[in-house]
């Protein structure tokens, strides 16, 4: 057998193979929803991304002979570095065949590059980072991912800590079903909250999309602030996931909480493509635009993505209002949608984990973030 070795991507067949190698791992894995080649290249594109006007990257593939046998990103996020004062590296986009020699050499070119730049530790998955895909599956593989949480085979925890790669975070993805019920507790909670006459809820409008987003920007940053992992995005960030996004909202399920004239909440849940995508298989194109007309109605579930209620009004079971309120859209259009998921959450966030079971929720799945010193 010949020996792993590790270049970095520079020519266009390079990226090519890097954006084409997870459907050598997936083969076998039925759950797996391919992503669009094209947004994968407009995701690492660091000349039109916004996210690359203030990070760097390196992207290393993994070959034996000519054959690719694993990938890696190693990231530099400038913006969180300065907002934490920390030497955070990162790691990301990795896929690999079941080969520790492999997966070590990976990484260990990941870790000399972020040491050169300075970095004093490595954290990951991060796919560029917590506002974009985050994490590693290993709890949950029975089930299929939703739009924009990861998906990848169960050995890849073994892969990261055969390289001294260390749990520094779980993740909890809840799942709800037509027909779950919250709990009693929960409903006088949200009856009482109903009471106030000074609360109410918006929805986004989205012919003022621009406006809209940089909004739910204010209150999520001022809500996440002090979050573990948390970056807030830059404008140009928030516009453009605002854009992609919104080709596939659902209006009644993206909305603001007011505290008469002040927004101090925000939600925004979305109809879950990757059935459709999955169809796609990685391509649009003549006949893909075809397979979205035929199968677009195979999209029978959703994902609650971002919530957040600015610090100052954290005591008032806001949080309660917006699940109830998606749950209610959720069941008026039952014909439409089946199931949902709520997530991601901290572990250790309690009390956004008992308000997702509260509501009827069930914890299913857990991605874990790893940490390594460098």
């Amino acid at each position: 057998m010949s020996e792993v070795e590790i270049v970095p991507v520079q020519t266009r067949s390079d990226m090519k193979a890097f954006i084409d190698f997870p459907w050598k791992i997936y083969q076998d894995y039925s759950n797996w929803v391919p992503p669009l080649k094209t947004e994968v290249r407009k995701l690492l594109d660091t000349r039109k991304h916004p996210f690359w006007k203030f990070s760097e990257r390196v992207l290393f593939l993994a070959r034996r002979g000519r054959e690719v046998m694993g990938r890696i990103a190693a990231i530099v996020d400038g913006n969180y570095n300065e907002y934490h004062s920390e030497k955070m590296g990162a790691w990301g986009f990795f896929e690999c065949i079941e080969d520790e020699e492999v997966s070590e050499a990976l990484f260990r070119s990941a870790e000399q590059w972020l040491r050169q730049k300075g970095m004093t530790f490595m954290r990951g998955p991060l796919n560029p980072s917590t506002n974009y895909d985050v994490g590693m599956l290993i709890e949950g593989f029975q089930y299929p991912p939703v739009i924009m949480m990861p998906y990848n085979p169960p050995y890849y925890l073994k892969l990261a800590e055969s390289s001294g790669f260390e749990k520094e975070k779980d993740l909890l993805a809840f799942h709800l079903e037509q027909g779950d019920e919250p709990s009693n507790r929960f409903k006088r909670l949200v009856e009482r909250i109903r009471g106030n006459n000074s609360i109410h809820i918006r929805l986004f409008d989205f012919k003022r999309l621009d406006q809209e987003a940089l909004l739910f920007k204010e209150i999520y940053d001022d809500a996440w602030s002090d979050n573990w992992g948390f970056v807030p995005m830059t404008n140009d960030e928030m516009l453009n996931a605002a854009r992609q996004l919104s080709e596939t909202a659902d209006p009644d399920f993206c909305f603001f909480i007011y505290r008469a004239e002040e927004p101090v909440g925000a939600m925004i849940a979305l109809p879950d493509p990757n059935p459709l995508l999955k169809r796609l298989n990685g391509k649009v194109g003549l006949f893909g635009l075809l397979k979205v007309l035929i199968y677009r109605r195979e999209i029978k579930g959703g994902r609650v993505l971002l919530f957040g209620v600015k610090k100052e009004f954290h005591k008032l079971g806001l949080l309660m209002l917006a699940l109830d309120h998606v749950m209610g859209a959720f069941r008026k259009k039952k014909e439409t949608y089946q199931h949902a998921e709520l997530g991601w959450t901290i572990e250790d966030n309690a009390s956004i984990n008992q308000v997702c079971s509260e509501g009827g929720a069930q914890l299913y799945k857990r991605y874990r973030v790893f940490r390594k010193p460098l």
